[in-house]
């Protein structure tokens, strides 16, 4: 990550920790947050075959995505199994691909070697580009007051000059700038309204949007159905082959879904960790799923995304950690299961 940025955070206050940020006090519930995202990485696919290619080894499709368009998607194991979920929207020349930064390095060499032949260049875009979150229910209005126009829907993208936002929901946007401008558009937002606040924050809002994020440790745990990303329009079920397609595609006509994703809530005092074992009667000493993503909650405890099997959320008893760990109070997502 450049020094620049990150040593611009830390006069402004910030700890960075591993690409974790903190800002001291937090927010308060309910506040607009603007939130530098270095948990986050960036991939820029450049060339004349950069759709096709990329088409080729994704879930989701890329041949035909508008120009303003972002769209989710996912790079699967043959055996269907997530090794990364991504966002990703076009260039004039190619595409940008945003995903964990902590599996970032591994999924450039692992991308690149797919391209043989094709009239296409994957590159390492973190040093070329930063990427600033900005959530809350003013969030409209602080865009526009540092001169940043709103894309009219979710997931769509817009361009202000040398920046981009893009829309992930009604009230969350991330904004890519180029780096050494990145001082500059974060102050603006703060100038704005917008308070600062760490990845904590940011992740608690994805949370609540029911949008996942596939790190290392929960790297090959997961079929996208999963993560109920048939849901959120990562998955296409129109489009050719892709490596795990025929599970993904089996998961989906064939039988009942055994595993989704809910949003739960959690006391204590120590955040649970992604992919800690979930246990249920049903179960028994078994596991019966997996904690996706957490962060802190307002007023204490934490909030998570969790896939667990659906009888044991039918049975509305789940604990994490042991079957006699903390329990977990199942929440409401922002979209039905079905």
């Amino acid at each position: 990550m450049n020094t620049t940025w990150t040593d611009y955070l830390a006069k402004a206050g910030a700890r960075i920790d591993a690409g974790h940020v903190h800002f001291d006090p937090a927010p308060a519930e309910g506040a607009t947050i603007v939130v530098p995202l270095l948990h986050l990485g960036l991939l820029r696919s450049r060339g004349e075959d950069s759709a096709p290619f990329l088409h080729n080894l994704l879930s989701n499709e890329v041949n035909k995505l508008a120009e303003d368009v972002a769209t989710l998607n996912s790079f699967n194991t043959p055996k269907g199994r997530m090794l990364a979920s991504l966002l990703m929207w076009r260039e004039a020349d190619g595409h940008l691909i945003a995903l964990a930064a902590d599996i970032q390095p591994a999924m450039l060499k692992k991308l690149s070697m797919y391209i043989l032949r094709s009239k296409a260049k994957l590159t390492d875009a973190n040093e070329e580009l930063a990427l600033i979150g900005v959530s809350g229910p003013r969030a409209e209005a602080v865009l526009e007051a540092a001169g940043l126009q709103r894309p009219a829907a979710a997931m769509r993208h817009q361009a202000a000059g040398d920046t981009r936002v893009i829309r992930l929901t009604a009230d969350s946007y991330m904004v890519a700038v180029p780096i050494d401008a990145a001082p500059t558009r974060f102050a603006a937002l703060r100038e704005a309204g917008a308070e600062a606040a760490g990845t904590d924050a940011w992740t608690l809002a994805m949370i609540r949007a029911g949008l996942p994020l596939i790190t290392a440790a929960t790297q090959e745990l997961f079929v996208a159905q999963m993560l109920n990303f048939e849901l959120i329009g990562g998955v296409s079920f129109n489009k050719g082959c892709y490596p795990g397609q025929e599970i993904v595609a089996r998961t989906q006509y064939l039988g009942k879904l055994k595993k989704r994703m809910y949003r739960v809530r959690i006391d204590g005092d120590t955040a649970p960790a992604p992919a800690a074992d979930l246990y249920a009667p049903d179960f028994g000493e078994q596991s019966a799923g997996q904690i996706v993503n957490a962060a802190p909650a307002p007023g204490g405890g934490f909030e998570a995304l969790a896939v667990l099997q659906t009888s044991s959320h039918e049975t509305g008893e789940v604990h994490l950690g042991s079957p006699d760990g903390p329990r977990l109070a199942f929440l409401d997502l922002p979209y039905s299961l079905g």
